[in-house]
């Protein structure tokens, strides 16, 4: 858990030097041409984030794999039990986790699963959402290069 915190942090002050990047783009004596650095900048920046999103829900999946079958009380999933009622956790049988996209689900008697955390949509939204910015702007960068040395061939 440590090691998951440690490298989600280490992402998100990677996202924030892009974003110091990119908010130096409105300052004078910015590089040009600026739309191509802003962004690239702006392409790291959302790549960074989506790296420490990806990685904190990484984490988390891993630690309730983990918990599972680990000493006394731990079948089913602690994920599993913690927050629901006990007319729920009575009827569980198994639980199935996912690393792609994130999930840990816990499975009932009669097959129908519910998610153990309700946060793991929002982080493979918007980890998703944040990986497709990051490629957008990089093609948009590499684009925009093209342009412009083209235009300047001629």
């Amino acid at each position: 858990m440590i090691m998951g915190l440690g490298v989600s942090a280490i992402c998100a002050m990677g996202a924030l030097i892009a974003l110091v990047g990119v908010i130096a783009m409105a300052l004078p004596g910015r590089p040009q041409p600026w739309p191509v650095h802003l962004m690239r900048r702006g392409a790291c920046l959302a790549a960074a984030a989506a790296a420490s999103i990806y990685t904190l829900g990484l984490f988390a999946v891993l630690t309730s794999e983990l918990e599972f079958n680990d000493g006394a009380d731990s079948v089913p999933a602690p994920a599993c039990r913690q927050g629901f009622d006990t007319d729920t956790v009575q009827h569980l049988s198994h639980h199935r986790s996912s690393y792609l996209p994130l999930r840990f689900d816990c499975v009932l008697d009669d097959g129908t699963a519910y998610s153990s955390d309700p946060r793991y949509a929002w982080m493979n939204w918007a980890t998703l959402l944040l990986a497709l910015s990051a490629a957008l702007l990089a093609i948009g960068a590499a684009y925009v290069t093209e342009l412009h040395a083209r235009k300047h061939t001629r």
